[in-house]
């Protein structure tokens, strides 16, 4: 039988973490290579949105590189494979999916989405679980993670009737910013703005928008912006250094009225 490639990606995996192999992947552990896993997350779905499919092709590469890795590190641990993270995962989705692998059949992607909440509830790294707000990952982008949380907590009817009253709320909690500003407590201000991030936050996942993606465009789009207003002022034979805020937003205004 021909070695499949995954087994080939592995036995290179075996030959860094060698005695005679790389000296920087055979000192990695779990915790040194978590922001690489999270890197190369990210990365993947840059390439998504850029629609860029050999850099998708490139980026997922990274990603199962990263899952070989760890693989590693706990097959040297005693623990388990790169075969039964497989064979788990065949089994979850087997067991997840009896509308597709047995008898009950469904109609639409609302009823699947219903039957796997009801299904994970039984499973093992649920049963423990004492708070319906638990199993939601600390490592989550926070935007992500607020509106996991909204989420969970809506569905137990623990939500806003309508978008005016988060409206309301966003404007309550950055009125108390300002009186917090005025006191000068430095962690007050903190929560205070924090929590006008989650307030916001849930008006756009009471829209059904994506808090992340959202704030995600607005940096690119102030990105953007910025790098005209730069290429602008460079282009005058001045540098950004020699240029007053007035002059840098009367040349901000401009673009943003052109775009």
């Amino acid at each position: 039988m021909p070695e499949h490639p995954l087994d080939k990606l592995v036995s290179l995996m075996d030959k860094l973490r060698s005695p005679d192999g790389c000296p920087w992947d055979r000192v990695q552990t779990h915790k040194s290579l978590k922001k690489y896993i999270i890197e190369e997350v990210y990365e993947f779905l840059e390439a998504v949105d850029e629609e860029d499919y050999e850099k998708m092709k490139d980026e997922l590469g990274d990603l199962l590189f990263q899952i070989i890795f760890h693989c590693r590190l706990t097959k040297e641990e005693g623990k388990f494979d790169i075969n039964n993270v497989i064979e788990t995962s065949m089994e979850k989705m087997v067991r997840r999916h009896p509308h597709v692998f047995g008898e009950n059949k469904l109609d639409s992607a609302g009823q699947v989405v219903e039957q796997w909440e009801k299904i994970k509830k039984t499973e093992h790294s649920h049963r423990h679980r004492e708070s319906i707000l638990d199993g939601i990952p600390i490592y989550l982008p926070s935007l992500m993670r607020a509106s996991k949380a909204q989420k969970k907590a809506a569905k137990v009817g623990f939500d806003w009737d309508h978008p005016d009253q988060i409206i309301e709320k966003i404007h309550e909690e950055l009125s108390e910013v300002s009186e917090e500003l005025k006191t000068g407590d430095d962690q007050k201000i903190k929560e205070e703005i924090g929590d006008l991030f989650f307030a916001v936050s849930n008006l756009a996942r009471f829209l059904g928008y994506d808090a992340e993606e959202l704030s995600q465009k607005s940096v690119d789009k102030f990105i953007h912006r910025f790098k005209k207003v730069e290429k602008e002022i460079i282009d005058s034979g001045k540098t950004l250094e020699e240029t007053t805020l007035a002059e840098m937003d009367m040349i901000w205004n401009k673009n943003k009225k052109d775009l």
